[in-house]
């Protein structure tokens, strides 16, 4: 199953990431969580001590794997380089293993005018691509708001586009975006998770903004898990009934089958 998580900054996309990968593991599958976004913080919600997910290195940080494989150096333009740089070996070589979690860090992917055709960048492209269409665990993606990681082929193999919305305008058209920019390279697979709600009418306002089939759960705002992400505790460990209630019925409905149009 390949999930992708988006939305807006700021709205929990990691969070919901991590304690989703976690879900994945408790009920017996395998797990790759792939942070794709610049702002990287999934290793945090998953709750790796911070000790240990400093030792982490981007994979566009890894200058010597970038070279050998694309041929070229990096950051450094006007090269030849492998356009189908070697990359299958990647996720068991270079990611950390947390809880029976295999973590992959990406690191930012630099864009220069319209984008950046760089030995970098087409090693994390080729490695979303080979990761999203040929592993066979439970890959979970936190990515950032837009697409760009994503072409025709590798947007044709997501399962799911699970879209985390906040009670907020910008939210919802980041959210809205989204869906459309995904339409036009062929994915059409949502879902909506609403974030950091705190009552009624707020659950109420983010449900008219979308179809009642694209909802999957309403996550109620929690000084727990605020608290759980300052002490570095595992978000998983520090869920009440409530929240357990709501990610259990998220994690059913991903893996039911359902779709929509």
């Amino acid at each position: 199953m390949k999930i992708a998580v988006s939305g807006k900054g700021g709205v929990g996309k990691s969070t919901i990431a991590g304690i989703m990968a976690h879900y994945f593991v408790q009920n017996g599958y395998k797990v790759l969580a792939v942070d794709a976004d610049p702002d990287a913080n999934l290793a945090s919600a998953l709750g790796i001590p911070k000790s240990e997910a400093a030792r982490i290195v981007p994979i566009s940080h890894q200058r010597a794997l970038i070279k050998e494989r694309t041929g070229a150096s990096p950051r450094q333009f006007g090269q030849l380089f492998k356009l189908n740089p070697r990359v299958d070996d990647i996720p068991e070589e270079y990611s950390f293993i947390f809880r029976g979690i295999r973590l992959l860090v990406m690191g930012a992917v630099r864009k220069g005018g319209a984008g950046c055709a760089c030995p970098e960048n087409v090693l994390l492209k080729s490695l979303l691509s080979e990761i999203i269409l040929h592993r066979d665990e439970a890959v979970i993606v936190d990515m950032e708001a837009g697409i760009e990681h994503l072409g025709r082929a590798t947007a044709s193999a997501i399962q799911e586009m699970l879209i985390v919305v906040e009670p907020g305008a910008r939210s919802i058209d980041t959210a809205l975006t989204i869906m459309k920019l995904s339409r036009e390279i062929g994915l059409r697979q949502f879902r909506v998770i609403g974030n950091k709600v705190q009552d009624e009418d707020q659950e109420r306002w983010i449900r008219s903004h979308f179809p009642a089939s694209l909802i999957v759960g309403m996550i109620p705002y929690s000084e727990a898990i605020r608290d759980a992400d300052r002490k570095e505790q595992p978000l998983i460990d520090i869920l009440d009934d409530r929240l357990r209630t709501e990610f259990g019925a998220v994690f059913s409905a991903l893996v039911s089958g359902r779709r929509q149009d």
